[in-house]
């Protein structure tokens, strides 16, 4: 684990090359991206680094891949949703839930996903944790999430910004979203989820010990304070997961 001033890791900086470029217009929507032979010799990348960060830009909605075509950039991201405020740990565990294990604990700048879904202005700070839940079998889940600026916070849940500045001893082992759980007594929580299907990817897939092509449920949720988003989060959960029980929302 690790902590410090604000970084990219270099699978988001180039996830954010690639997303600068759709929104400057390089590839502008609708346009067809480059064979990744083509991309990752014009971004002077390797193709499995290259297709990390493609995984990442259609998970949150920036790109599609249509047979015969290739990957395309879209208008806007997709909504669809469903809702459960509720540490992932405990809803996967049932009697039983499963142990956090905290890989890193640290700041970093916003993404596209963050400053979607957390409205991050460019240059803020935002806690990461990152987390693989762990059950009986081993590795099942591993998760990413993001903290709305200290700012924010302070404003719209100054519990949960105090519960992150001065973290219990052994905050290695909790999700950040029970820490909001903990520290929103009496403060009411709404949550949006999306639920899509994905490969795990080179990286991850080391991480939970499968497979780079192991299919997988992606997860993200965010949640809010009345309106004010505090959490994002991404759960990936691949073939063999503990099985995950939604309630769907209108």
């Amino acid at each position: 684990m690790a902590a410090g001033g604000p970084q990219r890791r270099p699978v988001v900086a180039l996830y954010e090359r690639i997303a600068d470029a759709i929104h400057d217009g390089t590839y502008p929507p609708g346009s067809t991206l480059p064979s990744e032979p083509k991309l990752a010799c014009a971004l002077g990348v390797s193709r499995p680094a290259l297709r990390e960060a493609l995984l990442l830009l259609q998970e949150d909605g920036l790109l599609t891949v249509r047979r015969g075509v290739g990957r395309t950039v879209n208008a806007h991201p997709p909504r669809r949703g469903f809702e459960q405020v509720r540490a992932l740990e405990e809803l996967l565990g049932g009697a039983a839930p499963l142990r956090v294990r905290g890989l890193l604990r640290t700041v970093e700048e916003p993404t596209d996903f963050t400053t979607q879904h957390l409205l991050a202005p460019a240059g803020a700070e935002l806690r990461f944790w990152e987390s693989v839940l762990v059950g009986e079998a081993g590795p099942a889940v591993l998760s990413h999430e993001w903290a709305a600026a200290d700012g924010v916070l302070e404003r719209a849940h100054p519990a949960f910004a105090e519960a992150l500045r001065a973290p219990a001893s052994g905050a290695e082992r909790t999700s950040m979203l029970a820490v909001l759980s903990a520290a929103s007594r009496g403060v009411p929580l709404a949550a949006h989820s999306a639920v899509t299907a994905t490969l795990l990817g080179r990286r991850r897939g080391e991480q939970l010990g499968r497979s780079a092509d192991t299919p997988a449920v992606l997860v993200t949720q965010v949640v809010r304070v009345a309106e004010t988003p505090v959490l994002a989060a991404k759960h990936m959960l691949p073939t063999g997961a503990p099985a995950l029980p939604v309630l769907q929302s209108n």
